[in-house]
């Protein structure tokens, strides 16, 4: 059974719109993708929030070009799905390494992870220190955001991960076993990493 937030494909629709850039039915596909989409990145790019009715608006946009190429599957599941939020997803990370990059030409940046993996920078944009700062910066937010995430283990991570406490001193604090607090830590850098390198590959 479909949930909402994915909408069961239509193999004429596709072909209408695909067909004819003009066609009213673009309004139907809009009216039936657009809330998925949003869902998609309120749950993926919650620190995108504001910036979410451009992006949707982008991907429209990009997929008027491309669609005439796309070549639907009906039986493999979620194909279109899949296609569909690829597109979106690339102009979140867009977005977000856009603002990664005004942040650190802006000097506006709070964090420094060395381990996480660092972006590179020609000769004419920011110090590398300064843009690796802001992507963390960025990376931290959108970890944090997560709304899955539970508040105690947010906290956990803000403390050894930000105020660079000892894991010893955050587990003793929460009463937590110092395996715990490392697995907490080090799952979450995993995720930060994870963030960084893909906003080191967006394009500007």
């Amino acid at each position: 059974m479909k949930t909402k937030e994915a909408p069961t494909t239509s193999e004429r629709l596709l072909r209408d719109i695909a067909a004819d850039r003009q066609s009213l039915r673009w309004a139907d596909f809009a009216n039936r993708y657009r809330p998925m989409m949003r869902a998609y990145l309120a749950r993926g790019f919650p620190t995108l929030a504001g910036e979410a009715d451009d992006l949707v608006q982008e991907t429209l946009l990009v997929l008027v070009e491309k669609l005439p190429d796309y070549r639907y599957d009906p039986g493999e599941l979620g194909s279109f799905h899949n296609y569909l939020t690829g597109i979106l997803r690339n102009r979140a990370l867009r977005a977000l390494a856009r603002r990664a990059r005004s942040r650190a030409a802006d000097g506006d940046y709070a964090l420094s992870i060395p381990s996480a993996t660092p972006a590179t920078a020609d000769a004419s944009g920011p110090d590398p220190g300064e843009w690796r700062d802001a992507v963390c910066d960025i990376a931290l937010r959108q970890v944090l955001a997560d709304p899955a995430l539970q508040e105690r283990t947010r906290e956990v991570f803000r403390r050894c991960a930000v105020a660079g406490e000892s894991p010893a001193a955050v587990a003793e604090a929460f009463g937590m076993e110092r395996n715990a607090v490392d697995q907490i830590k080090n799952r979450l850098l995993g995720r930060m990493r994870k963030i960084v390198a893909a906003l080191a590959s967006a394009e500007p």
